[in-house]
């Protein structure tokens, strides 16, 4: 999550204090959200429309009253896809109940003009910029048509559906035997060498290099020909 989605989770919190939760309907609770997502709009980069779907209160709860009502977000949970916001009474009463929430982001994104098998190497005119939900899946939505092209759909994926990084096979950087460069950095300094790499470079997975010497190194693969080693 972004630091604007952040700062909005803050001021959602501050929307919902105030009136008890026992002496507000859970429409006008719904309604305050909306409100909160519509003016969290301007504080999102250009073209972003975000949107906050409301569910309700488990109706077997059987609150006691509360003069004080704090909102708060729960352990790993943030306004992104479907999640909730905790709600705690602090003076009155002892309880905590949650409120779910699905929070849905617009931004223009690359979908696929048909139904394309797994295996499809994609091509520009494949694909067509739309509106799609960023918060839809847990995998990143492909922004940029030329994220995409040239590489191959590890899955199908139908028409007019958000492309996700995990729909795309990883690109293979490098292959056994070729000569790579060798990245690595620490506190305060970094370090660049040329090695034999042992193993294939399959984007984000480790691989194995010699360098001068030698030595046998192992890092992710991060690029073209590229390695880089955490130190």
């Amino acid at each position: 999550m972004n630091d604007a989605l952040h700062r909005a989770a803050v001021a959602l919190a501050l929307l919902l204090a105030g009136p008890p939760l026992a002496g507000a309907a859970e429409a006008e609770l719904a309604a305050r959200v909306r409100t909160f997502a519509q003016q969290s709009v301007p504080g999102q980069p250009a073209g972003v429309r975000v949107e906050v779907e409301v569910g309700a209160l488990d109706p077997r709860l059987k609150l006691a009253p509360c003069a004080r009502v704090t909102p708060y977000l729960p352990a790993h949970a943030r306004l992104w896809g479907t999640t909730r916001i905790g709600i705690r009474c602090d003076d009155g009463a002892r309880w905590s109940v949650f409120l779910p929430l699905r929070v849905k982001v617009f931004a223009r994104g690359s979908t696929p003009v048909a139904d394309l098998p797994a295996g499809t190497v994609l091509q520009a005119d494949q694909l067509v910029e739309s509106e799609v939900d960023l918060a839809g899946d847990v995998s990143p939505a492909v922004r940029r048509a030329e994220e995409a092209v040239g590489r191959a759909l590890a899955r199908p994926v139908r028409r007019g559906k958000s492309l996700r990084q995990a729909d795309l096979k990883p690109r293979l950087w490098f292959a056994p035997g070729d000569t790579v460069r060798v990245l690595a950095a620490g506190a305060g300094f970094s370090i660049v060498a040329e090695g034999q790499a042992l193993s294939a470079g399959i984007e984000g997975q480790a691989a194995k290099v010699r360098i001068d010497g030698g030595r046998i190194v192992s890092g992710r693969a991060s690029g073209q020909r590229q390695v880089e080693v955490a130190l």
